[in-house]
Order: structure tokens, then C-alpha cells, then sequence
């Protein structure tokens, strides 16, 4: 009977440290009804997020006049508002995302320069 060797904790630290995994996004994308403005932000987060994040998101659109309670619990006072909460830190991101430099940089896709 063959037995397993058991990888060292060390070893398995230093194989995940050189292989890290891109962080997993949470994002959270409030609209109000199917205007064209929301349906414009939806499609933009959608593209930005294929683009660049590559299935590493968890996206959750949410309409304001269909959960008006989440909105007040987020203090959403404007709409479209695209809430990046994971990874820290949070950001608020306001507008149908039709710009992407700015909606990248909120969203540490981009460097400043």
C-alpha cells in the first residue's frame, strides 16, 4: 500500500505565495427602473467586468424603486451608483460608467498615472 507524502505547510505556503489568486470583487450596482441611463450602466459594468476582471466579481444590481430599503441602508442618493465593497477599500462610483478611466481607477483596475 503506497502511503501519501504530506506536503509541508512551507511548501504549500511558498507554491500559493508564487501563484496568488486576483482578489474576488463584490460589487453592488443600484438603478432606478429600466431608464436608458440604468440600462447604460448596466451594460458598462458588464463589459468593464469581463474585460478586466475575468468571472473574479460577484455582481448584484439592485432597483431602487423595487428595494427602496437597501437603498436607504447603502444611503444611495443618486442613481446609478456602483458600490465596490470587496476589496477593501470601499468605494462609491456615480454615474452610468460610460467613462471607464475614472470607473477603472475607483475599481484599482488602473494606476493613476
Amino acid at each position: 500500500m503506497k502511503t501519501k507524502k504530506r506536503e509541508s505547510t512551507t511548501a504549500a505556503y511558498e507554491r500559493a505565495a508564487a501563484h496568488p489568486r486576483p482578489p474576488r470583487y463584490e460589487l453592488r450596482l443600484y438603478v432606478a427602473g429600466m431608464t436608458p441611463r440604468s440600462t447604460r450602466a448596466i451594460a458598462n459594468i458588464r463589459e468593464i467586468c469581463a474585460e478586466y476582471l475575468k468571472g473574479n466579481y460577484d455582481l448584484r444590481v439592485f432597483d431602487v424603486y423595487q428595494q427602496p430599503a437597501l437603498a436607504a441602508g447603502e444611503q444611495i442618493i443618486a442613481v446609478p451608483t456602483l458600490i465596490k465593497r470587496l476589496p477593501l477599500p470601499l468605494r462609491r462610483i456615480i454615474g452610468d460608467l460610460s467613462n471607464r478611466k475614472p470607473v477603472l481607477l475607483g475599481l484599482d483596475l488602473r494606476s493613476r498615472t
